[in-house]
């Protein structure tokens, strides 16, 4: 059996549809087929948004490696193999910046599964020429198309929501861009993890930072606190640093997978943290988050946490840190906090 995930599986049984291609892979991919796709194409590009898939493969010989929000490097490719997201609005994105930065007659591959609403490309891949489906197994979808139309230049500034959040007495201007979470609401989870949180000082780092409502909201109310932001997503922290700018905040958002590239002398770690994973439910990471948090504090340091209350996290902040409260509570959300 196959290591890879079920729409690479069936790019595998198609692999006569690359041969000789310069493809640039993009959207939701997650396993390592671009190391084999690249050994029957003419050469391979992969273009993520996700930076823990972008640790994964960069470095690799056999392919060139972009991580960003938008995609500005020139890119030798005349066909996309794009693994569908789980935000419909997120495949929007992409193709629109792809087929401008490609142009007409690039060929293009979709595949997803069939309950992430992959059949949807049909329809919106109308504007840029025909697609159809070739192939389905595994509960998945396999098209090809071409792009046969002049496309309309991608600006990136078109695709940002924003809203207000109302917090207290203050507003926050939220600038979000498809794909990332709190895309044009504010969590009811965000907002009791405000309510409940202590004082803040020193060195605060949001982890998972999103379109910025908790990190902005912090920094409104906390103008001295010295905030970093984090998110494995680019299209997060394009928008977090949208959304501080907006607001005339300051804080360094950055790109991390858990801890890779955080600092290790935070007085406080206060997080949302997600636990999606494309369109399964992943706990790895955020138990990762709580596990290895005190190793990221100073002395005294705290950790702020909401979760799902079903979530069983306790234990996992217990073990790390010898303690752990529950701050607050409603019939959805809790609020845990820790000290080291």
């Amino acid at each position: 059996m196959s290591n890879y995930i079920a729409p690479s599986q069936i790019a595998q049984r198609q692999l006569a549809y690359f041969e000789g291609k310069h493809v640039l892979v993009a959207g939701e991919a997650e396993d390592l087929f671009p190391l084999e796709l690249a050994k029957h194409c003419a050469s391979m590009s992969v273009f993520t948004t996700n930076y823990g898939y972008y640790r994964q493969l960069h470095g690799k010989s056999a392919l060139h490696c972009y991580f960003g929000a938008e995609l500005v490097d020139d890119v030798h490719a005349d066909m996309v193999l794009l693994y569908w997201p789980k935000a419909k609005l997120e495949a929007e994105y992409l193709l629109a910046m792809l087929m401008a930065k490609l142009g007409e007659n690039t060929e293009i591959v979709v595949v997803g599964e069939n309950r992430s609403g992959v059949k949807s490309i049909e329809k919106m891949f109308a504007e840029y020429g025909p697609i159809n489906k070739y192939d389905s197994a595994r509960r998945c979808s396999f098209y090809w198309g071409q792009c046969t139309q002049a496309v309309k230049p991608f600006i990136l500034d078109e695709w940002f929501k924003s809203y207000a959040v109302q917090y207290h007495h203050h507003t926050l201007t939220v600038r979000s861009l498809p794909g990332v979470f709190s895309h044009g609401e504010f969590d009811m989870g965000s907002r009791l993890l405000l309510d409940t949180l202590p004082p803040l000082q020193g060195k605060v780092l949001d982890f998972g930072c999103g379109a910025g409502v908790l990190g902005g909201v912090m920094a409104m109310l906390y103008p001295n606190i010295a905030l970093e932001m984090c998110d494995i997503s680019a299209l997060a922290i394009r928008s977090s640093q949208e959304t501080l700018a907006a607001n005339g905040l300051s804080g360094r958002v950055f790109a991390s997978d858990v801890y890779s590239d955080t600092a290790s002398d935070y007085q406080f770690i206060v997080t949302n943290p997600p636990f999606h994973a494309g369109l399964d439910t992943s706990y790895n990471a955020t138990e990762t988050l709580l596990a290895k948090a005190p190793t990221h504090l100073q002395r005294q340091g705290q950790l702020v946490v909401v979760a799902n209350s079903f979530l069983k996290y306790p234990p996992i902040i217990e073990q790390a840190f010898g303690n752990c409260e529950a701050l607050n509570k409603t019939n959805k959300f809790t609020i845990y906090h820790a000290h080291k």
